[in-house]
C-alpha cells in the first residue's frame, strides 16, 4: 500500500499560480526528496498532506485514507498523531531548556520533570544525536544545528509513521548539513518511517532520499531524477 498517493492535486494559495502535483506515489518506508517548492509551496504541501488544507481538486490519499474523509475536529487530531513534521515554523520556547522543549509534545509536566518522562526525553535526545550537555540549557542560545535535531527529535517524540520535512537544512551551516543528514537518514531508517522532504539542498537529499523528483510548477509533473545534479539544475 502507498503511504502517499497524490493524484491531479491543485491548490490555490494565493501565490504566483497554484500549487500542481500531478501524481505522486510514496510507498511505505521509502525515503523522498522534491525540489522546485519554495517555502511557501512547501508549506502548503505539508498542510495538503496532513489534512490541513484540502485540495482544490484532485485527491490526496495518506496511509490508505483520503483526507477529505477526515470531517471532524477530533478525528483529524488524531489522525495527526501519524505525522511528524520537520518545519521552521514550529515553536520553541527560548527560555526553556532543551529538555523541556522535547517533553512537551510528551506532557506538559515538564518543570519539575518526572523522572520516567525525563528518561523518554533522554533517549529522544540521543536517538538525534543532541548533545547531552546542553539538554538543561535554555534553547534559546543553541546553534541552529542543535535547534534543527531538537526539531527532528520532536517530531519523532509520538512514534509517526510519515515524517514530512519542510526545507531542513535552510538555517544550517554548510558544514552541518551531512552529519545532520547521516542522522536523519539512520533514525528514519531504523523506524521503517516513510520520509518526504521539500528540499533544494543536495547535500542533504544526496544522504537521505532514496528516491528524488523534481516539479514542474506549471503541469504540477514531477520528474524522477537519479542524479543529483540533475536534481537542481
Amino acid at each position: 500500500m502507498g503511504a502517499l498517493e497524490l493524484t491531479g492535486v491543485v491548490k490555490d494559495y494565493r501565490g504566483l499560480r497554484p500549487l500542481r502535483i500531478a501524481d505522486l506515489l510514496v510507498e511505505e518506508g521509502q525515503r523522498v526528496a522534491i525540489s522546485g517548492l519554495d517555502r511557501a509551496a512547501a508549506e502548503v504541501f505539508v498542510d495538503l498532506v496532513n489534512g490541513a488544507l484540502l485540495p482544490d481538486a484532485g485527491v490526496v490519499r495518506v496511509l490508505g485514507r483520503s483526507t477529505a474523509d477526515i470531517t471532524e475536529g477530533d478525528d483529524w487530531l488524531k489522525w495527526l498523531d501519524a505525522f511528524g513534521i520537520l518545519t521552521q515554523r514550529a515553536v520553541l520556547l527560548e527560555s526553556s531548556t532543551l529538555a523541556q522543549n522535547l517533553a512537551l509534545p510528551l506532557s506538559l509536566e515538564i518543570d519539575p520533570m518526572p523522572a520516567e518522562l525525563r528518561a523518554k526525553v533522554d533517549a529522544l535526545a540521543a536517538e538525534a544525536d543532541l548533545p547531552a550537555e546542553r539538554l538543561d540549557r535554555p534553547i534559546g542560545d543553541a546553534p541552529p544545528i542543535v535547534r534543527l535535531r531538537t526539531h527532528l527529535a520532536k517530531a519523532l517524540a509520538l512514534g509517526p509513521r510519515v515524517v514530512l520535512m519542510e526545507h531542513p537544512t535552510i538555517t544550517l551551516d554548510p558544514a552541518d548539513v551531512r552529519p545532520f543528514a547521516e542522522t536523519v537518514r539512520r533514525v528514519t531508517a531504523a523506524r521503517r518511517l516513510t520520509v518526504v522532504a521539500v528540499t533544494e539542498d543536495a547535500a542533504f537529499a544526496d544522504v537521505v532520499a532514496t528516491q528524488a523528483y523534481k516539479l514542474n510548477g506549471g503541469t504540477g509533473a514531477l520528474t524522477s531524477t537519479r542524479g543529483w545534479r540533475r536534481f537542481i539544475s
